[in-house]
This record gives C-alpha cells, sequence and structure tokens, in this order.
C-alpha cells in the first residue's frame, strides 16, 4: 500500500489571529490575519507587506490612480502573538472535552477550540 500525504497542509496561523512578522521589511510589525491560504502558504496580514496597485480609469473610478493593499506574505516569517504577554510564542494542541485546542507554549493560553 502507497503511504500518501496531506496534499493541503496543516498551517499555525489562522484567520483573525493578531501575528507578528520575523523576518523581511515589516519586521517586527503585528497584525491581524484577514486571509489564510494553505496550499500556498501564505496568509494576508493587515497592515503589513503593502503593495501599491495601479488602477486604470473606469466609469466607477474615472480619475483611475494608485491603490495601497496588502500582498500575501509567507506564513514562515509569521509568528502568533500571545493574548497575554503580547509576545510572539509557538503553538501547541491539547486535547479537551470538545476535542484539540491550540494552546500557547508562553503562558498555556487556549486561543481556539476544535481544531
Amino acid at each position: 500500500m502507497r503511504r500518501t500525504t496531506n496534499s493541503i497542509p496543516k498551517l499555525h496561523v489562522r484567520k483573525g489571529d493578531t501575528v507578528k512578522v520575523l523576518s523581511g521589511d515589516d519586521r517586527n510589525k503585528t497584525g491581524r490575519v484577514l486571509a489564510v491560504y494553505p496550499k500556498k502558504q501564505t496568509a494576508l496580514v493587515e497592515g503589513v507587506n503593502l503593495v501599491t496597485k495601479h488602477l486604470k480609469p473606469s466609469q466607477a473610478n474615472p480619475e483611475g490612480g494608485r491603490n495601497e493593499q496588502e500582498a500575501p506574505i509567507r506564513v514562515a516569517k509569521l509568528q502568533i502573538v500571545d493574548p497575554k504577554t503580547g509576545q510572539g510564542t509557538r503553538i501547541g494542541r491539547t486535547k479537551t472535552e470538545k476535542g484539540w485546542a491550540r494552546v500557547t507554549k508562553k503562558s498555556g493560553t487556549t486561543l481556539s477550540e476544535n481544531n
């Protein structure tokens, strides 16, 4: 029997988490995760990795112009921020009555249930 692997990896970052950027131009910035793309292993973080998008004039926007928006960033460069301490922390998983829960390694705070 051939061994199979999960084609979509499970990531430590989820939508709504507060994260800290570990490397790159936006190092040490924090923001909320807006979207996660598991297949590409990237996430969209509020206020981080901003790029300028040039808009052509259209009926809705006759002037055209430039728009600043977030671009996806690799999840390997992101670390969860502990709600108690406000510092970056790693994530562990523990079994509870309801199912699996994400727990921070620094303070042991439960982030979310049924993961």
